[in-house]
């Protein structure tokens, strides 16, 4: 990917999810979820569309980026992220990506600077279209699934009320992590919250 020319943003901030009301609260929708926090608690406007995504301007710490949630399900993320990066000339590692994991409980987060996907659809989708794993990403827990249920059914079915409250009391520490990711101190953030 050439970006040669000066970045018009200097992130992206990503929160993967699955659009309409039927997937609203369900674990795969962690990201969307955050989303939704920032607007109610950080007066974040996403109204705006482009490249398959609503999206809107963030300012973290002085440092401008925008926050985009694709619109084209889970398992083409990566179209819409593609979208973005090459029109606002945004490097792959100053692209956030806020995404479920099921690898962890729910409230709590991990912070990789890059890597495979882990089985994450989204994130695959995203490295296969930007042609790197280079790019930072925080994975909420969206809790471990029973042995003998699918993935596809237990990610697709609808966080608990206790489960959604534990959610909503990281998300604080959910934005202080991008807040240090987006000016440059992963490393810092990795270390607070992993």
């Amino acid at each position: 990917m050439c970006l040669a020319k000066k970045p018009n943003y200097e992130f992206l901030l990503v929160c993967l999810g699955n659009p309409g009301k039927a997937y609203a609260r369900t674990r795969h929708n962690a990201g969307f979820l955050f989303a939704a926090w920032l607007q109610k608690n950080k007066d974040i406007k996403i109204k705006k569309s482009k490249f398959k995504s609503l999206y809107g301007y963030i300012k973290l710490d002085g440092k401008k980026g925008l926050i985009v949630l694709p619109q084209t399900y889970m398992n083409l993320s990566g179209v819409a992220v593609k979208g973005f990066a090459v029109s606002e000339r945004v490097s792959p590692s100053n692209i956030i990506v806020v995404c479920d994991d099921i690898n962890f409980n729910v409230g709590q987060m991990r912070i990789k600077r890059k890597g495979s996907s882990a089985g994450q659809k989204g994130v695959g989708s995203i490295i296969e279209q930007l042609e790197t794993e280079d790019f930072p990403r925080i994975k909420l827990g969206v809790g471990d699934k029973a042995e003998r249920q699918d993935l596809k059914d237990y990610v697709l079915s609808d966080f608990t009320d206790k489960e959604i409250k534990a959610l909503d009391a990281m998300f604080s520490d959910v934005y202080d992590a991008v807040t240090l990711i987006a000016n440059g101190n992963i490393d810092l953030a990795m270390q607070k919250y992993n």
